[in-house]
């Protein structure tokens, strides 16, 4: 019999009640993902799940295609997040076209172009570091070989990312030759460290594909029993407590103050071997506490093309 998150909340609710397992935040009502049908100098037309969907512009609103547009250089078939402004969903306040991560460790290169491994079983990614982003990339990241760590925003392109600026500051060693971490006997039920961003459907028919839009958080130290053995993480520099698929974390941007109790949907296999820090806000805590699908990032205010935000985490007792 398969146990699904919601089943595993009701029963922790039933045995240790209701405040132990609360239900996940909804948090469609400020972001939309679609793929763009038109855009002009005041709307933009997505198709979405079920239909069509339009926003007019709010003053200042901001476009991002690889950097900073107008509205008018989105293009039909783009990949896009739009996120609404708090007074009306029917307005959107930023968007973001073709938006695509790679976070992982380099498998091979051949000149501007690397092959990234993921973790978790996930499909390789061909990454292309452009001659104009490239003084940005190698600054952070000066060690483009087999076996680093590799981390960087970009937009989608021909099935490839091409990077735009890195997402954090790369190891010095490779992954391989890492200083073990020791096991952590300990766990706290609040921590703060950085949320980052992921895209469970890697930028295709997100008009379509159901993972386009699911709201929830891939997690650094997910509890490997009774999970898919892919979930090759290593030891999170937090300590993190173990927590199974469908425990739900509240969650916390420091940056913003937003908050809502996301569920745990996947293995963040990259971010456990990641011990860093966000520029955003003062960058206070180190280390990956969760990655966020991309429309739960936006929802809670982060910024897709900064890859981070601060966050605070609580995990109730019943779900350790």
């Amino acid at each position: 019999m398969t146990v699904t998150g919601g089943d595993r909340r009701r029963l922790t609710a039933v045995l240790l009640g209701a405040g132990t397992a609360p239900e996940p935040t909804e948090l469609g009502g400020r972001v939309a993902r679609g793929v763009v049908v038109d855009a002009t100098d005041r709307m933009l037309l997505l198709a979405v799940p079920g239909g069509e969907e339009r926003f007019l512009f709010r003053p200042g609103a901001v476009f991002w295609r690889g950097g900073e547009v107008r509205p008018r250089e989105l293009r039909p078939g783009d990949d896009a997040v739009v996120r609404c402004s708090p007074e009306s969903r029917l307005v959107a306040e930023r968007v973001w076209a073709r938006a695509a991560r790679a976070t992982g460790v380099i498998t091979d290169r051949s000149g501007d172009t690397l092959s990234i491994d993921p973790g978790h079983g996930r499909p390789p990614l061909t990454v292309v570091i452009p001659y104009r982003s490239s003084g940005r990339i190698t600054v952070r990241h000066p060690r483009l070989e087999p076996g680093y760590v590799f981390d960087a925003v970009g937009v989608w392109r021909d099935g490839a990312v091409w990077a735009v600026r890195p997402a954090t500051t790369q190891p010095p060693h490779p992954l391989a030759a890492a200083p073990r971490r020791p096991p952590v006997r300990r766990f706290s039920p609040t921590l703060s460290g950085i949320a980052t961003w992921y895209d469970p459907a890697w930028g295709r028919s997100s008009h379509t594909d159901p993972r386009a839009h699911v709201r929830g958080a891939a997690y650094p130290a997910l509890d490997r029993a009774g999970h898919d053995p892919a979930c090759d993480r290593g030891t999170p520099c937090l300590p993190l407590p173990l927590l199974s698929e469908g425990a739900v974390l509240n969650l916390r941007n420091d940056c913003t103050r937003a908050a809502a109790a996301v569920p745990v949907t996947g293995c963040a296999s990259a971010d456990s071997r990641l011990c860093d820090l966000c520029p955003a806000c003062g960058g206070r805590g180190a280390g990956r506490i969760a990655s966020l699908t991309m429309t739960a990032f936006v929802a809670l205010g982060g910024r897709l093309e900064d890859g981070c935000f601060n966050a605070t985490m609580t995990v109730h007792n019943g779900e350790e």
